[in-house]
């Protein structure tokens, strides 16, 4: 029973972590697609990368939660669910730039 408690935190924490990467996602589209990703000022940096960097420490923390019920007990599907979380997280990136991109004239 405390091992689905213990999922059900790293999977709220992992949701969240799936969140920021979206968000992520919109604010990288607009200098993505104008191709000025080396020239970015101050304030656009910081929009970018203050969700990519809570994103990835939310992340890392779902993970760790997630160890704690299936690293030793379960190693296959403790690994099965890091990439799941990786590939989700590439997506919400992925989403988040054409979500954007759908709504700019």
């Amino acid at each position: 029973m405390e091992k689905w408690i213990i999922r059900t935190v790293a999977a709220i924490c992992a949701a969240g972590s799936t969140a920021l990467f979206w968000t992520f996602g919109i604010f990288l589209c607009v200098p993505w697609r104008e191709s000025r990703m080396l020239s970015l000022n101050r304030i656009e940096l910081q929009v970018l990368v203050i969700p990519l960097i809570a994103g990835l420490a939310v992340a890392w923390g779902a993970l760790h939660i997630l160890a704690m019920a299936d690293r030793t007990g379960s190693p296959g599907l403790y690994r099965a669910l890091c990439v799941a979380l990786l590939i989700a997280s590439l997506l919400a990136v992925s989403g988040g730039m054409s979500w954007t991109a759908a709504r700019l004239p």
